[in-house]
């Protein structure tokens, strides 16, 4: 009875880890949004053809430095293979600040911080090896709402992503 109920228990585990598998994603996405900066990448899979992505990520160029934390909800849809393609929706916050000194023998200082929130879409394409990796290109334009964090208040996000999937 001993050996059953242990065979069974092994049999239920084995069935979740199969069911389990591949619907988390974790890993790095790199890109240029008006500064190099990084993200740490999190994707959990709903169901087949939906997932969430969030992201921490880190902004730094000659001006500014930036924080934002963005949340994506993604639609995906199968090219052929391992390859797919994906759009979604979302939004964020994040916190930015600004030391400039302008040039000539008396320079113009500025500094300045402050916070903002952004609405963002998400159009890419992925390739999903064999092995737990992912890797992929995507665009994220992105519209924010602080006038004081960017002039324009538009920046086009492009990134390259890896990730380990479990």
């Amino acid at each position: 009875m001993k050996k059953l109920l242990l065979s069974a228990f092994m049999l239920l585990g084995l069935a979740l880890t199969a069911q389990a598998q591949d619907r988390n994603a974790l890993g790095l996405r790199l890109g240029d949004n008006d500064g190099f900066g990084g993200e740490v990448s999190y994707q959990r899979s709903f169901s087949g053809n939906n997932r969430l992505e969030l992201d921490l990520g880190w902004r730094n160029s000659n001006n500014y430095d930036a924080v934002k934390l963005a949340a994506l909800y993604q639609w995906v849809w199968n090219i052929e293979g391992g390859f797919n393609w994906y759009a979604g929706v979302g939004g964020g916050l994040g916190t930015w600040s600004t030391d400039y000194n302008g040039p000539g023998p008396r320079p113009d200082r500025f500094d300045d911080s402050g916070t903002f929130i952004f609405a963002a879409g998400d159009l890419g394409i992925e390739y999903n090896f064999d092995i737990p990796l992912q890797l992929s290109l995507d665009f994220r334009p992105e519209l924010y709402f602080n006038d004081d964090y960017r002039g324009d208040n538009f920046g086009p996000d492009i990134a390259l992503g890896i990730r380990y999937k479990f």
